[in-house]
């Protein structure tokens, strides 16, 4: 895609300043409108239906946000199995013997060609082709000299087999799991119901106040659920630096 992606300050700045606009437009409203249009029936329906728009964008913030910590919390969970099977795969190389310590150079290119395929600082580039894990089918051509090598090398095609996947799971997801009219939508719920908060009362310093907290808890709100749908992007990702210092330096090297 080539449009440019906003990052989730962007979004909950601009979502911050839409529902700023919807106050001051309801306390325009509120000085425009005669008493008798916001009195009575009237403001009984006004109050129906922001009690409407509210519980609906209450629900939808609560099951976004459980959505979003779920899968963030499962990515995470994958990136630290991946750290596991690629210390268990450098474990099995060094017991292997001399074939083996030849491989475990070759592993840790592969784990920085990993994170720079996974970790792309840069979301608007397109997906990067993913490198194979050379490792893996150096692992499949070795020649076991006993039983011992080969049962190694069917410990090491285990774990290789297991980094390779977890590696393409983590590949396939797409930067950015929010849809854009979902966060659309959502957001103009909440301008239509700061706008009637701020017709329901005149004007005041206390009323204000409590309008403009009221106003940057629910941008913060959407700000935290955009950083959770980027598990590798933004100030909320999941650090890659367990996975980078996961394998120690060779000697000599």
């Amino acid at each position: 895609m080539g449009e440019n992606k906003l990052s989730a300050v962007s979004v909950a700045s601009i979502a911050f300043g839409l529902i700023l606009l919807s106050i001051i437009l309801g306390v325009v409203l509120r000085s425009w409108l005669p008493e008798a249009d916001l009195g009575g029936d009237s403001k009984d329906v006004i109050r129906l239906a922001t009690a409407l728009i509210g519980t609906m964008s209450a629900v939808v913030l609560a099951l976004l946000f459980a959505s979003t910590r779920t899968s963030y919390e499962t990515t995470n969970a994958s990136v630290s199995h991946l750290t596991a099977r690629l210390v268990e795969l450098d474990h099995v190389l060094k017991e292997y013997g001399p074939e083996g310590e030849a491989l475990r150079s070759t592993l840790r290119q592969d784990v920085v060609a990993m994170i720079d395929s996974i970790w792309r600082e840069d979301a608007n580039l397109p997906t990067p082709t993913a490198p194979d894990v050379v490792v893996l089918h150096k692992v499949r051509q070795l020649a076991p000299a006993n039983p011992q090598q080969a049962s190694l090398q069917a410990s090491g095609l285990a774990a290789g087999t297991d980094v390779e996947k977890i590696r393409l799971t983590l590949l396939a997801q797409p930067p950015d799991s929010i849809s854009k009219p979902f966060v659309t939508v959502l957001v103009l719920w909440l301008c239509f119901i700061f706008a009637t908060f701020s017709m329901s009362a005149k004007a005041n310093t206390t009323l204000i106040v409590v309008l403009f907290v009221c106003a940057f808890s629910a941008s913060s709100a959407i700000y935290l659920i955009l950083e959770l749908g980027q598990p590798f992007d933004g100030l909320m990702q999941i650090p890659n630096t367990g996975l980078r210092h996961a394998l120690p330096p060779l000697s000599g090297t």
